[in-house]
């Protein structure tokens, strides 16, 4: 699927991909159940997250609400993999599609699908 691409690029659009969306996951997660909850799926995002977010305090904005600092940080890594990466590592982004992660989980979905027609 991603014959001109590395894999070592490939790699790296994976780790950042599942950043990411573990830090979306727990915006999601956290406008249902609080950030000290005792709930494991709650912990484990908190605990993944917690050095990430910390680490880009310097960039967050003071203003922002603490909820949403995982969000911001999200979108932050998704303009890196969006906008930095393709120049850097020379491929194309036409779409959310395009990113290796995300276009691999929806060829998953898309194929799992097929089994059930």
């Amino acid at each position: 699927m991603f014959e001109g691409i590395p894999i070592w690029v490939i790699l790296i659009d994976y780790a950042m991909g599942l950043v990411m969306w573990t830090l979306v996951g727990r915006f999601g997660m956290s406008l249902f159940v609080s950030e000290q909850s005792d709930f494991f799926f709650m912990k484990a995002f908190v605990k993944m997250t917690d050095p990430l977010i910390r680490a880009m305090n310097k960039l967050t904005p003071g203003f922002l609400v603490d909820r949403l600092r995982p969000l911001y940080v999200a979108w932050f890594i998704f303009m890196i993999r969006f906008y930095i990466m393709p120049v850097l590592l020379g491929y194309d982004v036409m779409g959310m599609l395009s990113f290796p992660l995300e276009s691999e989980l929806a060829h998953v979905i898309y194929e799992f699908g097929q089994i059930f027609r």
